[in-house]
């Protein structure tokens, strides 16, 4: 290929960057829903009059939800069409939000979160489909999924933020009523912009493999969500985690049989999405669960408000978006397989240090330039994940391949925490700094070993 034609592969049409700006924005709002009613949780349960005890299921059932159906979505998606549910998915994520921002009781609530939701499983595997359809394997996929991955994890981060400023300017419905103009306004421009991709012969859904899979990702969720609250000696949390192990080892099977089925066992069989996706839950878990650790920090040992800690984690925000920036050079110099290594490293350096922290008010200074500089490193790996398991696979398989990285994002999101929750636990005695730092040691070693994991695409 000569040097021309590299340099026209990696120029998008104006076409491409209208399509990016709608699939990119789209992406932004999902990551923000996951976090922005976490600090609004009082405001609202004073306000629709939740018991303390049953605040947490306003974020649980919405992650149970979106990391159970996500795969199931994923594919069909492949088979009836990638816009057509991309549009059904934000027309429900619309009317959800809607139905949240006016909700006048818990169980009204509640039913908008699982709908919002279901939203999220449908549009998240659906538009990262969309983008890698739209831009054919290369550079420009590369810097697509760069500036998806650095939007993802600043929605993370930013919906902490604005959720405070939304709850604290105006009322905690805004959180969920900012999503509603957004989605209006996707599904006034996607029509003409977005083309529809399905087969031409579309074979029988496989109805058995959907439902143990389902099953098994919801059991899974519930027991990881159980044991971050009760421990992992919780009745519940195990029966759930066992639950899910079976039915996932069941779908193994069905799949090994099925004649259409869900996820073809070639597939999973790959070691570009098989070791690209362990990579992905390394990534997820230990970065989302250090936040989780240095919220305890922030709150119970230098003794800051909800809002002051969300707006510490805009810098690691900031280090995300320069990640996501940077990854498709570091990816082109490196290949895949050293940059996440590469990028693991630096998150692992960074987390480490975190380990040095103590009770004085001048630590936050250490603590702003460690998560900036591991989430630089974090959204190298991220973005590495996301190239290696959709790459190398034909168009008809990228909704399964962007439901299984999404599945893998959505449950490395929700099983950091439980963990990471458990260690510091187990080592706070009556000191929360001790157990902190004993479990900022722990995130930082389960990092630096998914260094070492091999992608099979590696140069």
């Amino acid at each position: 290929m000569t040097a021309l034609t590299e340099s026209q592969d990696a120029r998008m049409t104006a076409r491409q960057r209208m399509v990016l700006v709608l699939l990119l924005g789209s992406q932004f709002m999902l990551a923000v829903d996951f976090s922005i009613l976490n600090v609004a949780l009082p405001v609202i349960g004073s306000g629709l009059g939740f018991a303390l005890a049953d605040l947490q299921w306003v974020a649980t059932t919405f992650a149970l939800a979106a990391a159970g159906f996500t795969l199931l979505f994923g594919r069909v998606a492949d088979l009836f069409g990638r816009r057509r549910l991309f549009l059904a998915g934000m027309a429900l994520l619309g009317l959800s939000s809607l139905a949240g921002g006016l909700a006048a009781s818990p169980a009204t609530l509640l039913a908008a979160r699982v709908a919002q939701g279901l939203a999220t499983a449908i549009v998240t595997p659906a538009g990262l489909s969309l983008l890698t359809t739209s831009f054919r394997e290369g550079p420009l996929r590369a810097r697509a999924l760069g500036l998806n991955g650095a939007l993802m994890s600043a929605g993370f981060t930013s919906g902490a933020i604005l959720g405070g400023l939304l709850t604290d300017l105006l009322s905690w419905r805004w959180a969920f009523l900012v999503n509603v103009p957004v989605a209006v306004a996707v599904l006034a421009a996607a029509p003409a912009l977005l083309s529809e991709s399905r087969p031409a012969q579309r074979p029988r859904m496989d109805l058995p493999g959907a439902a143990t899979v389902t099953a098994g990702l919801l059991a899974l969720v519930f027991g990881l969500t159980r044991a971050g609250e009760h421990g992992f000696a919780d009745p519940a949390g195990l029966g759930g985690l066992a639950v899910g192990a079976l039915l996932l080892v069941a779908f193994w099977f069905v799949e090994r049989r099925a004649s259409s089925p869900l996820v073809p066992v070639t597939i999973l069989a790959r070691a570009s999405v098989k070791w690209g996706n362990l990579a992905g839950l390394a990534a997820f878990a230990t970065e989302t669960s250090l936040v989780f650790l240095m919220t305890l920090y922030l709150q119970k040992v230098l003794g800051y408000s909800a809002l002051a800690t969300g707006l510490a984690f805009g810098v690691l925000g900031l280090g995300t978006v320069l990640g996501g920036v940077v990854a498709p050079r570091v990816l082109s110099r490196l290949g895949t397989g050293r940059a996440l290594a590469a990028g693991f490293a630096v998150q692992a350096v960074a987390t480490a240090s975190l380990a040095l922290l103590g009770t004085g008010s001048g630590w936050i200074w250490l603590l702003l330039a460690a998560t900036f500089i591991g989430g630089v490193g974090n959204m190298v790996a991220i973005v590495g994940f996301m190239v290696t398991a959709t790459s190398g696979l034909p168009d008809s398989e990228q909704g399964l391949a962007t439901g299984l990285a999404t599945m893998t994002q959505q449950v490395g999101i929700t099983m950091g925490i439980p963990i990471m929750s458990a260690v510091a636990t187990a080592a706070m005695g009556s000191s929360v700094l001790r157990g902190v730092t004993v479990a900022v040691l722990v995130n930082a070693l389960l990092t630096l070993a998914a260094g070492f994991v091999r992608t099979g695409r590696g140069r």
